[in-house]
């Protein structure tokens, strides 16, 4: 019989507190809401949409 084997499971996750002004948490709980998908989860689509199509620009003085 073979054995039943657990690994250790790899946290990929952080807990981070920001703060939001009030609409846009509102407008997320919306989208929660319509989409099936938890707040969480939009807002870190939302954050990883951000970092891929960051474009940074240098200040001219």
């Amino acid at each position: 019989m073979n054995k039943f084997v657990v690994t250790p499971k790899e946290d990929k996750t952080v807990t981070m507190t920001i703060r939001i002004d009030k609409k846009l948490q509102e407008q997320y709980n919306e989208l929660s809401a319509k989409t099936n998908h938890s707040r969480n989860e939009l807002i870190g689509m939302a954050l990883q949409y951000a970092l891929d199509n960051m474009e940074i620009v240098e200040r001219q003085i």
